[in-house]
């Protein structure tokens, strides 16, 4: 075989490796690295113990480089297949992951310092930005621009780096309005009040900034926000199966803000498999936000920067301020709520960026663990929409002339039949939905979880997974041991 040939597949197994270890890096930290394959009588490698984080990060870079220069393919036909950039974007991604990780948990005297793996992500990033040919999505096309990229069956390839392909002729179908939109498979899964504060208005100013914001109703709240909101979460104008909609508290929104991302707007996608949208796994939109926090770590993040990455981002969505050059004073709600020990302007608009833009694509529990902010889903309120009128009273959500719930603490059954079924429970036991009083006016929905469900043990164990308890015992059995990570 070609030796090109040949090393173009091996590119492709090295990429998928390193996926794979990234994975069990970020859940575990040292894991055995496995170079080779293993034959079935070396058990002094099978049983060997865990490696260092310097050795998987190590090796990651290895296999993602070889994957760069080795994958012959450029392109690919519906973003269903490996090039070599989705190669430097998985770079960026991981590097910059274990950089943050190394950096606010201070790990130090190793292999690779935080700086040179921010080093690492940026020079990654820079190549698919740069010489990739992949831009952001402007056309707004079906949904808008932003929410093309999850409502489309066929990928937006112009964005789109990486894709799982749906393929209705050939019965691939995605899960999405099952999990968001049904009850009998998704948890309820829906955006809390803090997070929505940190939409922008469309002049680029904080939304926190607005007087009275945390008293506004819902169709107030919404209005002339990062257009990202909109097509993120079900607002005014939302239709499904060609209605206005709401969202579903009852059942699968506890909140208010219930998930549209990645959904489709009929409910015949609902209770079952049956998307044919597209869900991407890696966008160039994400390595503009990789790049633009490596580079400002490392301070050397430019108004230029700043331009082509989070200011093209905001403008994508509408927004009108702040896209041209670095922020130059302070959100005082996203740093007290949030990121109270960083005073870096650019990191803290950096993290809404990641926010925003990355909603629900699996970033936000990595970031919190590398950034060292697990307490935040142990402190954050899990907070709703604001309601003006309390209990046992309609309430029209959206503006549109029609009543849309009612809340009371009363059996549904007790219900005026005129509002029964838009009748929601509330305020019963310990765990569930509540309707509080607001200290300004109205009331907010929280829902309340039960003591123990949400936790953060003092020495930050839970940055790490357990090694399970029955692979140390097989070690053992075999004549072996296995360290377990710090706590557990």
């Amino acid at each position: 075989m070609d030796a090109s040939v040949r090393d173009n597949y091996i590119g492709i197994a090295r990429w998928f490796r390193a996926w794979f270890y990234y994975d069990k890096l970020v859940t575990y930290g040292e894991v055995p690295w496995f170079g080779n394959e293993i034959q079935s009588y070396q058990y002094d490698v099978m049983y060997k113990d865990r490696d260092s984080r310097d050795v998987i990060i190590r090796n990651i870079i290895s296999d993602l480089d070889f994957a760069y220069s080795h994958i012959s393919a450029t392109s690919s036909t519906g973003s269903s297949t490996l090039t070599k950039w989705a190669a430097a974007a998985l770079k960026s991604r991981i590097c910059l992951f274990e950089a943050a990780y190394r950096k606010y948990h201070g790990l130090t005297g190793m292999e690779y310092s935080a700086e040179d793996l921010y080093e690492e992500a940026a020079e990654a990033a820079c190549l698919v930005k740069n010489d990739s040919g992949f831009s952001l999505n402007t056309a707004r096309g079906q949904k808008g621009a932003y929410r093309d990229l999850f409502y489309s069956e066929e990928p937006v390839v112009s964005e789109v780096i990486l894709a799982v392909c749906t393929n209705e002729a050939g019965g691939i179908f995605g899960e999405q309005n099952w999990w968001y939109n049904y009850k009998s498979y998704g948890l309820c899964w829906s955006l809390v009040r803090p997070f929505m504060n940190l939409y922008l208005m469309l002049d680029g100013t904080p939304y926190t900034s607005v007087a009275g914001y945390d008293v506004k109703p819902f169709a107030d709240e919404v209005s002339g926000r990062d257009g990202r909101l909109a097509q993120t979460v079900r607002t005014p104008g939302f239709t499904y199966d060609g209605e206005a909609a709401v969202a579903n508290i009852k059942d699968v929104s506890l909140t208010g803000y219930q998930m549209i991302k990645y959904t489709l707007d009929e409910s015949k996608y609902d209770g079952g498999a049956k998307n044919i949208n597209s869900i991407p796994l890696i966008r160039y939109a994400e390595v503009l936000l990789n790049y633009a926090e490596a580079m400002a770590e490392l301070g050397e993040l430019s108004d230029s920067d700043w331009a082509r990455t989070v200011g093209a981002l905001r403008r994508r969505a509408g927004i009108t301020g702040g896209t041209e050059s670095l922020p130059a004073v302070v959100d005082p709600y996203l740093q007290s709520t949030f990121y109270p020990d960083i005073n870096n302007l650019e990191l803290l608009e950096i993290r809404r960026e990641r926010m925003i833009e990355l909603v629900g694509e699996g970033f936000r529990f990595n970031d919190l663990k590398r950034w060292a902010c697990g307490d935040l889903m142990a402190s954050l309120p899990w907070t709703g929409i604001h309601i003006e009128e309390g209990l046992d009273a309609p309430v029209d959500i959206n503006g549109d002339g029609t009543d849309d719930y009612y809340f009371t603490e009363s059996d549904i059954s007790s219900v005026s039949c005129a509002y029964r079924n838009i009748a929601i429970q509330v305020n019963r036991g310990d765990i569930g939905l509540y309707l509080e009083s607001n200290p300004v006016s109205g009331y907010d929905i929280v829902y309340k979880v039960g003591t123990g469900d949400r936790y953060w043990y003092d020495d930050d164990r839970q940055y790490l997974y357990p090694v399970p308890a029955q692979v140390i015992r097989d070690y053992v059995n075999a004549g072996y041991s296995l360290s377990q990570n710090p706590g557990w």
